[in-house]
């Protein structure tokens, strides 16, 4: 079964200003059918037990005749728009109430048919000139802001929603799950071979002999106490001093060399041993297989199993405050798109023409293909909706203007009537 829906109505306190308004003018024209059928009732007697009553009694009493007359069927045509006249069934009557489900259709037809035809549509948006004044608003750097404000919310509420788990599955999936499928050898062996080509490895050789001719001056009481650890126990300490300090001096003097001679052997010997290492990462399996295992550890360590939910807490926390923050790069980028687009939708007339084209072509597509699912919706919204509950929402907004249908019955029957019975004297009066 269909879950029925709630009537959309006012707020309460207008919902309960309508109800006394809609009571007030029910009572007014009742007052007045009442005030009709009471006249009525005084001149017919007054006519009856007077033999010799004023010729004016009469013209009342027809006007309150035929007013009473006409007040009573207008009463009863608006009564029956919602409910039964009296509680009787009679037929064609609680119209709103039996024939819910069809209005609902018929208005969902009229819609369609006068409101999302695709020309309609299309002619309406282009008169809006949609890009021209879209431009005009975002050229403006109050709305820019506005823009950038509404959308860093929109961000940040985004971010939030995000289930934590399903977040860091995708950037376990799209991310640590990939860097792990391929051998690691090959591809850093590539990689190590194009940089030594280009020259990039230059860098590095450099500040790695630089790196060790440092470690070499600051290298004289480490050599001393390594050979004092290591020296019998008969030498003597002197002889220990004199070969540390001459360990020094040709360790400063080696490493001053190969930083000073850019062709030094040891320089050479470091290109041999990297560029054997980027050919055996690429070709030799026992490397491979080592690599392969270097990766496997690496892999399955805690810090890459916790990688995914510490990315993922870093980056959401980043992203939502950077969103929320005014002064941040990503909120004054968002506002600097805005002007820039802005101004170039005013200034650019191709642009301006583009967009339109654009626009026009959306809202007739949606118009031709997805007009019956709008009308649809309206139907069926229509039919879940309780009838009575409907019918007192429909009488709630429409029912004061009925109850002037019913003041206007009372009161143009009444000239009807008097009409009619002016009429009818003159012509008595003539034969």
């Amino acid at each position: 079964m269909t879950t029925p829906l709630a009537v959309p109505g006012p707020s309460p306190e207008v919902e309960a200003f309508r109800r006394a308004q809609l009571k007030r003018y029910k009572a007014l024209a009742t007052g007045l059918l009442v005030f009709a059928g009471v006249v009525f009732l005084a001149c017919q007697i007054y006519q009856h037990t007077t033999p010799n009553a004023p010729a004016w009694v009469g013209y009342v009493r027809a006007a309150a005749e035929a007013g009473m007359v006409g007040g009573l069927a207008d009463w009863f045509a608006v009564t029956a728009l919602f409910k039964y006249p009296l509680g009787l069934k009679i037929p064609h009557t609680a119209i709103v109430k039996n024939k819910k489900d069809q209005i609902g259709e018929s208005l969902g037809g009229f819609v369609g048919e006068n409101f999302l035809n695709a020309e309609l549509i299309t002619e309406k948006v282009r008169s809006a000139e949609v890009p021209a004044r879209l431009g005009g608003w975002l050229s403006e750097p109050t709305n820019a802001n506005k823009v950038s404000h509404e959308t860093g919310k929109l961000l940040a509420n985004v971010v939030r929603a995000l289930d934590p788990a399903d977040a860091e599955q995708i950037i376990k999936t799209g991310l640590i799950d990939k860097l792990a499928s391929p051998q690691w050898g090959p591809p850093a062996g590539r990689l190590l071979e194009q940089l030594m080509q280009e020259g990039r490895t230059e860098p590095v050789v450099e500040e790695l002999i630089g790196w060790l001719h440092r470690k070499s001056l600051g290298s004289e009481d480490l050599i001393n106490r390594l050979l004092d650890e290591r020296r019998p126990a008969w030498a003597p300490r002197f002889v220990n001093d004199i070969v540390g300090d001459k360990v020094y001096r040709e360790l400063v003097t080696w490493t001053s060399e190969v930083k000073a001679n850019k062709n030094h052997e040891a320089r050479q010997a470091i290109k041999r041993f990297l560029n054997t290492l980027a050919q055996d990462l690429q070709h030799d399996e026992n490397m491979i297989e080592r690599v392969e295992g270097i990766k496997h550890d690496v892999m399955g360590s805690a810090a890459v199993e916790q990688a995914p939910a510490r990315i993922w807490a870093g980056a959401s926390q980043s992203l939502v405050t950077a969103a929320l923050d005014e002064e941040s790069i990503l909120r004054q980028k968002i506002t600097q798109l805005a002007l820039t687009w802005g101004q170039r939708l005013v200034d650019d007339p191709e642009l301006r023409a583009r967009l339109d084209q654009r626009v026009t072509g959306m809202a007739a597509f949606l118009a031709d293909n997805y007009a019956d699912e709008i009308t649809n919706i309206i139907s069926e919204t229509v039919q879940r909706w309780p009838a009575d509950e409907a019918v007192d929402k429909i009488e709630l907004m429409v029912g004061k203007d009925l109850q002037y249908i019913r003041l206007n019955g009372t009161v143009v029957g009444s000239l009807a009537g008097l009409a009619i019975y002016t009429v009818s004297q003159l012509i008595l009066h003539f034969i």
